[in-house]
């Protein structure tokens, strides 16, 4: 969420920022709102600045008359009041869900572009590697292996849904738990295992509702939502609460499973596993102070990137052009995974930094001495990495001319010494 006072001291540059970010907001809207609820404030001190003086005045008044009209008019103005407090809550109310929709506004290096195409590459490699033979794509490889069942994914719970066997669901295994290792015992992070079902005020504190309802899986009953992403329980593991001194930077790492509505074009990523409704991933969190939350970016992305080169595979780093960005971050970077089967980059981790929209929306601050007034965090958040992209890349990436797949080096020890699937 933005803050007000950004909005009411300096709409233009919220304008001009929409404008980069090729969004429509209810910006104006806010504005007049805003600028009625400040009336009418003033207009309710006056009463109640009336209330006092006359409240007064009629303890000391010694004319019966004079005193009456005096209590008649006091209940005048107690009824404005009332009347004028109920307004009140209406307009926060109004306020606050059309604060809900404004997105984040884009930090000054974020390059112009309207879409993907205006994205900028920030490092790749310099060559991806060859094969000797024609490297096949992975639901080749997997059905002639045998360990991919699309047909009884399908069967128990409709398209977009898949099943693992064997070899090929112990390397997902193998992956996460490799990943998890690296982010708590190399990077820092402490792990965490939160719920996947979380309350709707979770999903508006990271910014998923008002803006994504339409993609999200909700119990019909009670007050849950599936995740969509491991950010969710973590980042409001802290909300509403104040981090004392001392206790930033923090960093969590979770593995969780993720569902989403994935709704795509027809005849668009129909083959494979890459896009379903259930997927796995291992998420980064970070709650750090404003001032370095741009430096700790740069260490989330390299914490995403020190994966990529521990598997060996070719991965490249996309920078987000401002029409392009998500609708909480001020910046966002996207690794990118060469998979030669299918013959294109897959996007396996966005790291982004929100700065303090998350914060305001979950109420996440911090002090910076004993006593001292409370601020507002940056929250970051990352995947390390998102499946089943990944495990796309090692199938692709290390197979064989005989159609086996190799295991990668880092990976052996989390599958019983397992050197090769075949």
């Amino acid at each position: 969420m933005l803050d007000i006072k950004l909005i009411r001291k300096d709409p233009q540059k919220v304008r001009d920022a929409l404008a980069r970010l090729h969004a429509e907001a209810p910006l104006d809207d806010i504005v007049k709102l805003d600028e009625s609820r400040r009336r009418i404030l003033v207009e309710v001190e006056d009463y109640k600045a009336e209330r006092n003086k006359v409240s007064k005045e009629i303890s000391k008044e010694k004319d019966a008359e004079i005193r009456q009209t005096k209590i008649e008019r006091m209940r005048q103005v107690g009824d404005m009041i009332s009347q004028l407090d109920e307004k009140l809550k209406n307009i926060d109310k109004e306020l606050n869900e059309l604060m809900l929709e404004m997105p984040n506004i884009p930090h000054e290096s974020v390059p112009d572009g309207a879409s993907e195409e205006a994205n900028r590459i920030v490092r790749e490699p310099s060559e991806l590697p060859e094969f000797s033979f024609e490297p096949k794509p992975h639901w080749e490889l997997c059905e002639k292996l045998g360990i991919i069942d699309f047909e009884r994914g399908v069967k128990i719970s409709g398209s977009r849904f898949y099943i693992l066997k064997g070899p090929c669901a112990q390397l997902q295994r193998a992956l996460i738990t490799f990943m998890l290792d690296l982010h708590v015992h190399q990077h820092g992070y402490i792990e965490v295992y939160p719920p996947y079902m979380v309350k709707e005020a979770c999903m508006y504190g990271t910014g998923q509702l008002p803006k994504f309802g339409d993609n999200l899986y909700r119990d019909a009953e009670e007050d849950f939502y599936l995740i969509p992403t491991a950010e969710v329980p973590v980042t409001n593991m802290h909300a509403d609460e104040i981090f004392e001194p001392g206790e930033l930077p923090l960093y969590y790492a979770a593995y969780t499973a993720c569902f989403r509505r994935e709704k795509m074009s027809a005849g668009r990523d129909v083959r494979g596993i890459k896009r379903g409704h259930q997927f796995d991933k291992v998420e980064m969190v970070k709650f750090v102070t404003p001032e370095t939350s741009y430096s700790e970016l740069d260490k989330l992305l390299d914490n995403a990137e020190n994966v990529c080169r521990k598997l060996h595979i070719p991965h490249r780093v996309v920078e987000m052009c401002a029409g392009d960005l998500s609708f909480t971050a001020a910046k966002k970077y996207d690794v990118e995974m060469w998979a030669p089967g299918c013959k294109e980059w897959l996007e396996v981790s966005s790291c982004s930094n929100f700065e303090d929209f998350q914060a305001r929306r979950a109420k996440i601050r911090f002090r910076r001495e004993k006593g001292g007034k409370p601020e507002f965090v940056h929250t970051l958040n990352g995947s390390g990495l998102g499946m089943p992209r990944t495990l796309i890349a090692v199938l692709e990436n290390y197979q064989q001319a005989d159609g086996s797949i190799v295991i990668p080096d880092v990976l052996r020890p989390y599958m019983g010494g397992l050197e090769r699937i075949a």
